[in-house]
């Protein structure tokens, strides 16, 4: 079996092949630019050191969201373009639970955390020591909400995410039971972990068309939740204004 496995929902830029419980090939890259110019160039620079036509891989596992709105939306089109031009199922891979895969054989609570800002996080809970379980599923939640329920579940504690450098300074002050964090290869997305949970996925038989994919990102965009507070206050007039401003400003 033969997945390709694409991760574009942060600044991480990965893409992965996992050949019959191998990793053959993983390429990414943690810098600030547009997955629209990286992924399927990597895509591309993998296949062509593996030899590898395409049309041999059995589906497509791409990162599913939550996270960037616009990173999400470039891998799932590329995933989707993909998808169809190969004829090859998608395989929806939750971002949170790929970033708790990476951590396999920890006895820990596996907590990783994702940057939703205004001390928002994506987030989940996750056992991984023998099987991977989820306990909890991931969502959007208060970072200093999470760390209550942390500290009532009484376990150790990994994080890993984008989240980390930012929230450290409350994690450092309102948890009480044992954590660590997660070293530099383990701590941010890796399509590697994609493409491999997508083995998993595809062997339980869950895939879609890629008719069918569709980003799922747990909570609206800035600009609906602007517009539905403004349509609340009755200052849709005053929004607009704002952004015609803004965009003339070239903010």
């Amino acid at each position: 079996m033969r997945i390709l496995g694409i991760e574009s929902s942060s600044l991480v830029a990965s893409v992965a092949i996992v050949t019959d419980q191998v990793l053959t090939a993983e390429y990414t890259v943690n810098f600030k630019k547009t997955h629209s110019q990286t992924l399927l160039p990597m895509i591309d620079e993998i296949s062509t050191m593996l030899e590898l036509d395409l049309n041999c891989v059995d589906a497509i596992a791409v990162s599913g969201g939550p996270g960037s709105f616009t990173g999400l939306r470039i891998g799932s089109a590329t995933a989707k373009g993909l998808g169809l031009a190969l004829q090859k199922p998608l395989i929806h891979i939750p971002t949170v639970d790929a970033m708790a895969y990476n951590l396999y054989g920890t006895s820990a609570l596996i907590c990783p955390i994702m940057d939703a800002r205004r001390n928002q996080v994506y987030t989940g809970l996750y056992h991984f020591e023998k099987e991977f379980k989820v306990v909890k599923p991931q969502c959007a939640m208060d970072i200093r909400m999470l760390a209550e329920e942390l500290n009532a579940r009484g376990e150790r504690v990994i994080f890993l995410g984008d989240g980390v450098p930012v929230y450290e300074s409350v994690i450092r002050d309102q948890m009480t039971v044992p954590w660590d964090l997660a070293p530099a290869q383990s701590n941010r997305q890796r399509a590697a972990s994609v493409a491999a949970l997508g083995v998993v996925y595809y062997e339980q038989g869950r895939t879609e068309t890629a008719m069918e994919h569709a980003p799922d990102y747990l909570r609206k965009a800035q600009a609906e939740r602007e517009l539905e507070e403004a349509q609340r206050q009755g200052k849709t007039k005053e929004l607009a204004a704002g952004h015609s401003v803004g965009e003339g400003a070239g903010v």
